[in-house]
């Protein structure tokens, strides 16, 4: 399925928050979204189809370096290239603006999302414990966009 990135904007908090409650067991409330959104560095992207939004990712930059915060795809529409589309999108939207390397956690309960992280070039550096509300623990995950001067992907 090929549905472009769009930007997501704190105007749709709502309806962000809505798409991140089916995909995940403890969604991120509209207040939340709101929040983030607004921040200086943060960058959400979507894909919507029929006007409904079916994945998201948010990720925030702090001078060279960046955090994908959530990555998110409606369970109907997973296995798609959704998460795919977006996660390349905002590498090459962050690499454009200088960042160097995007870290990100994974739970050691997500061996799909692990597998996606992987193939896109992401390695384990580093492990939280108990880290998420569930008690599981987080894989941290780096990926570097540039090296020694690189200037282009």
């Amino acid at each position: 399925m090929r549905l472009p990135a769009e930007p997501a904007l704190a105007s749709s908090a709502e309806e962000l928050a809505a798409l991140h409650g089916r995909c995940f067991a403890t969604g991120w409330s509209a207040r939340e979204f709101g929040a983030l959104l607004n921040l200086p560095g943060c960058i959400g992207l979507a894909c919507r189809e029929d006007g409904r939004y079916v994945a998201l990712a948010l990720f925030r930059q702090a001078l060279d370096e960046a955090e994908l915060l959530t990555l998110g795809t409606d369970p109907a529409y997973r296995r798609s290239g959704l998460a795919d589309t977006l996660l390349t999108s905002g590498e090459c939207r962050l690499f454009n603006q200088g960042v160097a390397r995007v870290f990100l956690e994974v739970s050691d309960q997500n061996p799909a999302a692990a597998a996606l992280y992987e193939r896109a070039g992401y390695g384990e550096v580093a492990r939280r414990k108990a880290y998420y509300r569930d008690g599981n623990d987080a894989r941290v995950l780096e990926k570097w966009l540039r090296k020694d001067g690189q200037t282009g992907p």
